[in-house]
C-alpha cells in the first residue's frame, strides 16, 4: 500500500477533522497518536496517515522538533506529499507555531515555497483578500479574541504569518483562484521569482479549495486547515466512497467529556443541560484546593450511565475563565482541568463507556493519551469536520470516539452524535 499523503496535525481534534475530509473524498485514513518510533512500519490499509500532535500551544522549538520527527517517519514510509494542518481559526501567537513549523518543514524537504489557508467554508471559515472570516465576522471580532491560550485579534493572515516567519509572505487573492488552477500556478511562480516563501490563499467556497488542491499537486508541502483536504485526493484518482468510512458496530454506554471554552461548545453544553439529562460540572478552583473532583464525577456518572449519555464538563464563559485564570494562572488552570477530565474519561471507560464524545483540542489530547490509544480508524462524519472514529483499547475492546474541535458542531451536537451512530457504525 502506498501512502499518498502524510499529514502532521498540531492537535488531536484538528487531526480527526482533517482525516474526516480525506475519508469523505474517498481515502482510507489512519490517525496515529504521536510519532511512531523510528523503524515502525506504516499501516498496510491506508492511503493517508495523519499524525496527531499536541504542538499548537507548546514552545515553538518543541513544536518544530516533534513536527520534524513526524516528517522523518512519514518520509520513511513513503509519503508522497506532506500536509501540515493547523486550526481553521489560525490559532497561534505572534511567535508561532505555524510559521516556525512551516519553515522547518520547508527546510527539511528542500522546498522554497508553500501555501497557507485555514479556509473551511462548510464550517464558516473563509479567507478573502487575506482576511479570515468566522461566519459573517472577521476573526478579530469573533469569539476567538477571547481564547485563553491563543487569542486571535488580527484577521489579516498575511500579517499574522509574516510576524512568525523569516521568509516573505505574499497573497494569492480570490481573482487568481476564481480564474482556475492554471492561474494559481502562474501566481505561485510569480511569487517564487519575487522571493516569497509562502502565500496566504483566498478561499470562500469548496470550489476554491478544489481549484487550489489541483494547483498544489506538485508541491512537496502544503499547509492549511482541514478544508484543503477536499481538494487533494482527486490528484491520485480518489472519489467519494462510503466504503472508506466503515467502522465496527458500536456498543456499550455513552458519555461526553467537554473541556472547551469556545462559544460553540458553550452553546452545546447549554443545549444538553436544557434536556434535563445528567451532567456534572468540574470546578478548577475545587481541583486546585485538592478536592477529588474526578472521583465525584465518576461516582455521579456511575449512578446515571445506564439511563443514557452523561456529560462531565468544565466549559465556562470567557469572563469565568478569566476569573479562574487570574487566581490560578492560565497554564496551571488549563493543566488542572485537562488532567482531571482525562482521569474522568479513563474512569468512564472502566465503567463500560464505549461511545465517547470529547470536546476541545487540549482536552482531546489529554484524554487520548490517558486511554492509551495509539491509533484511530476514521469513520463517518457527524457534523462538518467531526467524524466518529474507532480505536482499540489496551484490553482489546473497541471504543467509538469523536474528538470535536471546540468551535465545531451545531447546538445539539452531543445528542446528535449518538443518535447518528447506528448499529452499522454509520450515521443515519
Amino acid at each position: 500500500m502506498t501512502i499518498r499523503l502524510g499529514c502532521i496535525a498540531d492537535d488531536f481534534t484538528g487531526a480527526t477533522d482533517l482525516a474526516n475530509n480525506l475519508v469523505r473524498a474517498g481515502m482510507r485514513v489512519v490517525q496515529l497518536i504521536d510519532v511512531p518510533a523510528p523503524g515502525t512500519p506504516g499501516p498496510v490499509d491506508a492511503d493517508a496517515v495523519v499524525i496527531a500532535l499536541k504542538s499548537r500551544t507548546t514552545p515553538a522549538e518543541e513544536a518544530v522538533e516533534v513536527s520534524l520527527r513526524a516528517l522523518d517517519w512519514l518520509r520513511s514510509v513513503g509519503a508522497e506529499q506532506i500536509y501540515f494542518k493547523y486550526c481553521s481559526t489560525f490559532d497561534s501567537t505572534r511567535d508561532g507555531n505555524i510559521g516556525p513549523v512551516t519553515e522547518a518543514l520547508m527546510d527539511a524537504l528542500g522546498t522554497d515555497f508553500t501555501v497557507a489557508t485555514p479556509a473551511f467554508p462548510d464550517n464558516g471559515r473563509t479567507v478573502f483578500k487575506g482576511h479570515l472570516f468566522v461566519g459573517d465576522v472577521l476573526l478579530s471580532d469573533s469569539g476567538m479574541r477571547h481564547h485563553p491560550l491563543t487569542p486571535m485579534t488580527d484577521s489579516n493572515l498575511v500579517s499574522v504569518l509574516r510576524s512568525q516567519s523569516a521568509r516573505p509572505v505574499g497573497l494569492i487573492d480570490h481573482t487568481a483562484v476564481a480564474a482556475g488552477a492554471d492561474e494559481v500556478l502562474d501566481r505561485i511562480e510569480e511569487l517564487r521569482k519575487e522571493g516569497f516563501g509562502a502565500a496566504i490563499v483566498d478561499a470562500v467556497s469548496n470550489d476554491d479549495l478544489v481549484t487550489l488542491g489541483a494547483a498544489v499537486k506538485g508541491l512537496p508541502l502544503v499547509t492549511a486547515g482541514s478544508g484543503l483536504a477536499i481538494g487533494l485526493p482527486a490528484n491520485w484518482g480518489f472519489e467519494p466512497s462510503r466504503a472508506a468510512a466503515g467502522l465496527p458496530e458500536p456498543a456499550g454506554l455513552q458519555a461526553v467529556v467537554s473541556g472547551s471554552v469556545s462559544t460553540a461548545t458553550n452553546g452545546q453544553v447549554r443545549e444538553f443541560l436544557s434536556t434535563g439529562r445528567p451532567a456534572f460540572s468540574v470546578d478548577p478552583l475545587r481541583i486546585a484546593a485538592g478536592e477529588d473532583v474526578a472521583g465525584e464525577a465518576l461516582a455521579f456518572a456511575a449512578r446515571h450511565l445506564a439511563d443514557g449519555p452523561v456529560l462531565v464538563y468544565s466549559t465556562e464563559t470567557p469572563d469565568t475563565v478569566k476569573s479562574v485564570q487570574g487566581r490560578l494562572g492560565a497554564a496551571e488552570a488549563g493543566e488542572l482541568v485537562e488532567q482531571t477530565l482525562a482521569r474522568v474519561a479513563r474512569g468512564l471507560v472502566d465503567l463500560g463507556v464505549r461511545q465517547l464524545a470529547v470536546a476541545g483540542g487540549e482536552t482531546s489530547g489529554a484524554v487520548v493519551r490517558a486511554l492509551g490509544l495509539t491509533g484511530l480508524r476514521i469513520g463517518p462524519q457527524i457534523d462538518p469536520g467531526v467524524p466518529w472514529c474507532a480505536a482499540a483499547l489496551p484490553g482489546g475492546d473497541t471504543l467509538h470516539i469523536t474528538l470535536k474541535s471546540g468551535n465545531f458542531g451545531g447546538p445539539g451536537f452531543f445528542m446528535d452524535a449518538f443518535a447518528r451512530l447506528t448499529a452499522s457504525g454509520e450515521p443515519a
